[in-house]
C-alpha cells in the first residue's frame, strides 16, 4: 500500500473519529443551555433562559439561573413527536407548563416552540439552544 494511500486511510478515520467525538458531546437532545422569550400575541414578551441536563436517565434543570431560578419539577419527551412538556412552581407557588414541539433536531441551535401557562396567564414561547 502506498504512503499516500495509507494517509488518505489515517486522515479518513481521524476525522471520522473527531464527528463521532462533537456529536457523543452533545448527548440528550435537550443538555444544554436554551434562551429565547414567552408571552401573549398581544402583549409584552419576555425574556427566559433554561438550562437543562441529562443525567442518564431524566432531564433536570432551571428556569433563569440565578438568585431567582425556578427549579424544573418535571420534565417529559415524546420521542415519537418530539413534544417535550416542563414543570415548574416559581417562587410565589404558581405553577408553570411549557408544552411545545422540538424542531430541528439535528442542528446544535435547536428549537423548542409552544404554548404556556404561569398561574392564570398562557401565552406562548420560543427556545434556541446556544
Amino acid at each position: 500500500m502506498s504512503a499516500a494511500i495509507r494517509t488518505m486511510i489515517r486522515t479518513f478515520f481521524w476525522f471520522a473519529g473527531a464527528a463521532l467525538a462533537v456529536f457523543a458531546q452533545q448527548g440528550h437532545p435537550l443538555t444544554g443551555t436554551w434562551s429565547g422569550d414567552a408571552g401573549s400575541a398581544s402583549g409584552e414578551r419576555t425574556k427566559v433562559t433554561i438550562v437543562l441536563n441529562w443525567d442518564g436517565k431524566n432531564v433536570s434543570g432551571v428556569i433563569n439561573p440565578g438568585p431567582d431560578a425556578i427549579p424544573i419539577s418535571s420534565v417529559y419527551v415524546d420521542y415519537s413527536t418530539w413534544t417535550v412538556r416542563i414543570e415548574a412552581e416559581d417562587k410565589s407557588h404558581q405553577r408553570i407548563v411549557a408544552e411545545g414541539k422540538l424542531s430541528d433536531i439535528g442542528s446544535y441551535h435547536r428549537t423548542i416552540a409552544g404554548e404556556f401557562q404561569r398561574g392564570s396567564a398562557k401565552g406562548d414561547f420560543k427556545l434556541t439552544r446556544d
